[in-house]
């Protein structure tokens, strides 16, 4: 991973939106499970909002992914995470996306980040980094979101079943569930204290119990002579 710089995009690289967009459109084609197309102003104003993470091999794109929110910033979506075929089987997907997941936490610490793929492999990143798969009723219900679908050639599976079900799976990042692990973590923490301490307790009033027995043999003993 050394050979390839990932970071958030700014201006200056905003000349790559034309090879973003077709390395997008190469994986739809190729895939057959349907991308949502994004033109090149959307893009464009994810590198502008800082809200892209762009990977690099010198000068060359790599990849990209970018976030955007939802429902007045309580959800938080990582889309359009996309490698170049020259740079597969690097782990530059995984990166990318680790990034991506680092700036929404960073921004929106609050929010939760969601996420719709086909892809088993962005599935198995997703779990890594804490996502849970969902019903799309626990996703935001932000119609705009849901309207950039239309241009996916499964949209209408999802408009068929109310948006209720879709090729894509729905999954979800939800910083409370951090919360409670840590809060669980400190529970039990607690108790692995208590439990030290009884048993340190219960060690050394065996400790005196043998001592008065030792003590009463021995007197025992002095006793016959």
């Amino acid at each position: 991973m050394s050979e390839f710089n990932i970071f958030v995009a700014t201006d200056e690289h905003t000349n790559y939106v034309g090879v973003i967009l077709q390395t997008i459109a190469d994986a739809a084609r190729v895939r057959g499970t349907g991308i949502a197309k994004r033109s090149p102003e959307y893009i464009l104003s994810k590198i502008e909002e800082r809200k892209a993470i762009i990977a690099l091999h010198g000068e060359t794109f790599a990849g990209f992914c970018y976030i955007e929110t939802w429902g007045h910033e309580k959800f938080v979506a990582n889309s359009g995470l996309i490698v170049s075929d020259q740079f597969r089987g690097h782990g530059l997907a995984k990166a990318i996306k680790r990034k991506a997941f680092e700036l929404s936490r960073k921004r929106f610490p609050q929010a939760k980040i969601f996420g719709l793929t086909t892809g088993l492999a962005v599935m198995k990143i997703n779990s890594e980094l804490g996502y849970r798969p969902v019903t799309f009723s626990e996703l935001t219900d932000d119609a705009h979101f849901w309207k950039g679908c239309q241009s996916c050639v499964n949209y209408d599976i999802l408009v068929r079943t109310d948006r209720k079900h879709c090729l894509c799976t729905g999954m979800l990042f939800d910083p409370s569930w951090e919360h409670k692990r840590q809060e669980l973590s400190r529970k039990n923490g607690k108790v692995a204290e208590r439990l030290s301490s009884l048993k340190k307790s219960l060690l050394k009033g065996k400790k005196k119990i043998n001592n008065a027995s030792a003590k009463n043999s021995w007197s025992k003993l002095i006793a016959l002579f």
